[in-house]
């Protein structure tokens, strides 16, 4: 990945074979967004802005466990992205929360309540009686 004086406020790689970091797949977490860059002759940068992640939830199988990893689901509201998983990375349940509390933060400092994202493609809100903005 390209350094331009970008902050990474979190970075890891997705670890496989007793927890060891043997894989082309970086995470890194800025202000901002998360990115996720894959490959090692061909690569793939994904990135996904913070406020648009609506769902977190961490998962540990037995083997991550036994290693000190775990596996971070995301659901969003991006198009690209939509679910992704964070996988076996150290350290699950701070990155879990740290996650949750930037993106909570980002949806205030943007003003990004719930009704940006449950609109259809036509205009129609599917909870048009439900104001879920933050206050």
């Amino acid at each position: 990945m390209e350094e331009y004086d970008v902050e990474y406020i979190w970075e890891d790689r997705k670890r496989i074979f007793f927890g060891l970091p043997w894989s082309f797949t970086r995470y890194y977490l800025t202000e901002e967004k998360l990115l996720i860059d894959t490959g090692f002759f061909n690569r793939t940068e994904d990135e996904v802005r913070l406020y648009r992640i609506l769902d977190i939830t961490l998962k540990r199988s037995f083997w991550e466990r036994l290693f000190g990893l775990g596996t971070i689901h995301c659901c969003t509201a991006d198009r690209s992205m939509g679910e992704f998983d964070i996988m076996h990375i150290k350290k699950p349940k701070l990155v879990k929360n740290m996650l949750s509390e930037m993106v909570e933060e980002e949806r205030r400092v943007r003003r990004v309540g719930m009704r940006e994202f449950v609109d259809n493609d036509d205009g129609d809100s599917d909870l048009a009686d439900h104001d879920f903005d933050a206050q």
